[in-house]
């Protein structure tokens, strides 16, 4: 999936649209160091309340938010062994498509199953699943109006599962208006956190408007913090990289080839490389959302634009083999550049923090003077600090 496709589900999840329906919703109460399911439920999710289906359906939305390879990963399931039959792929492509609404609920009881007998939680958790279609129109075309445009559109069958933990309310202070008097809260139901899941996933994964079943959309409570018990024990996953991770490993490819001390104008040339690639797929009328990728081969020519002498193929797959141990892996380029819209870089020094713009990285040299090291930076409109205008100095005496 690309960030326009999980935009797009992310939009419908609300009551009253055409788009998305929720059919069928199954609720299990897991209690902290449990191994075994406390409480379930399942209903069909036009029975409840519309209060009770809104708290939901933003719950749903909240799980599928935030930035792909940081909070939401897609992760490609593992090959399932022969007599296998608990292998989270075979449980959620049989419950996609039956119309059985038991064996629906049947299957997803056994993947709960799979999480307390893998995972001992601390705290009493409730794990949603839910199963509907999304329905997403067809391309628009400039003389069509809105109902031309749901004459065709793609179905998805789909399911999600939210994770959330729950909470005693706190003690407090009430006023009564039957006995008029005040009196301590007695409310002892745990609160469900609703609003703050903790993690979930999303099947199958769509791109281009095709399921893709061979892959499930997993979305991690904390950025970069991904549970790895969970996708490769529960989900049956492969082993997946963070963008966090995915950037630690180009910066040590890079310094395995041309050292840990590079100048600003280098360290910008090879930004700018980047970006640009990002820049140009951007721009592609056939941009499908997804980010361009760096192997060996990219990983040199970047360098070789930016001015890195004594490169080549084989100083950059040594590197490759050294730091990762894979000549063929490939990095996205989202996941290595800073944010060319904000000041993403940070400077530090024992004397201050500063913050500038990956454009900006150029005009920022470190020098010596007087025998001292010092930060340059080539400004082009007169510095202010604390409402006073910076006095210029010569350094050259």
């Amino acid at each position: 999936m690309n960030k326009n496709d999980i935009a797009a589900i992310r939009k419908q999840f609300k009551v009253d649209t055409d788009l998305l329906k929720v059919d069928d919703i199954y609720n299990v109460y897991i209690k902290q160091e449990s191994s075994d399911i406390y409480y379930e439920e399942s209903q069909s999710f036009s029975l409840l309340d519309r209060e009770q289906q809104e708290l939901f359906l933003d719950n749903f939305k909240k799980v599928l938010g935030g930035k792909l390879d940081v909070k939401l990963f897609e992760v490609k399931f593992q090959r399932q062994e022969e007599g296998q039959t608990d292998h989270a792929q075979r449980l959620l492509y049989q419950a996609l498509h039956t119309d059985d609404v038991v064996e629906w609920k049947e299957n997803m009881q056994r993947i709960a199953l799979k999480m307390v007998q893998e995972i001992q939680y601390d705290k009493d958790m409730v794990v949603t699943f839910i199963r509907g279609n999304y329905n997403k129109t067809t391309k628009r075309n400039p003389d069509e109006t809105e109902i031309d445009i749901r004459n065709e559109v793609y179905i998805t069958p789909f399911i999600l599962c939210s994770m959330n933990q729950t909470e005693l309310p706190k003690r407090s202070l009430v006023f009564n208006f039957v006995e008029r008097e005040f009196k301590s809260s007695l409310l002892a139901d745990p609160v469900i956190k609703l609003p703050s899941p903790i993690g979930g996933f999303l099947f199958p994964c769509f791109t281009n408007n095709a399921a893709d079943v061979n892959h499930i959309l997993y979305a991690a409570g904390k950025a970069n913090k991904p549970d790895v018990q969970f996708i490769e024990n529960v989900l049956n996953g492969k082993e997946i990289m963070t963008a966090e991770e995915d950037k630690a490993v180009f910066e040590e490819i890079v310094k395995a080839v041309i050292g840990d001390e590079v100048n600003s104008k280098t360290l910008a040339s090879v930004y700018d490389e980047i970006n640009n690639m990002l820049v140009m797929e951007e721009e592609n009328e056939d941009e499908d959302g997804s980010s361009p990728t760096l192997d060996s081969k990219e990983v040199e020519r970047v360098l070789k634009a930016s001015g890195v002498k004594d490169v080549n193929t084989e100083k950059v797959e040594s590197a490759f083999q050294r730091v990762i141990e894979d000549k063929t892996y490939e990095m996205k380029a989202s996941h290595i550049v800073p944010s060319y819209a904000s000041k993403s870089i940070k400077i530090s020094t024992k004397v201050a923090n500063i913050t500038i713009s990956p454009q900006d990285l150029r005009y920022v040299r470190q020098v010596n003077y007087n025998g001292k090291r010092c930060l340059l930076i080539e400004v082009e409109e007169d510095t202010m600090i604390e409402g006073f205008k910076l006095l210029p100095e010569e350094l050259l005496e």
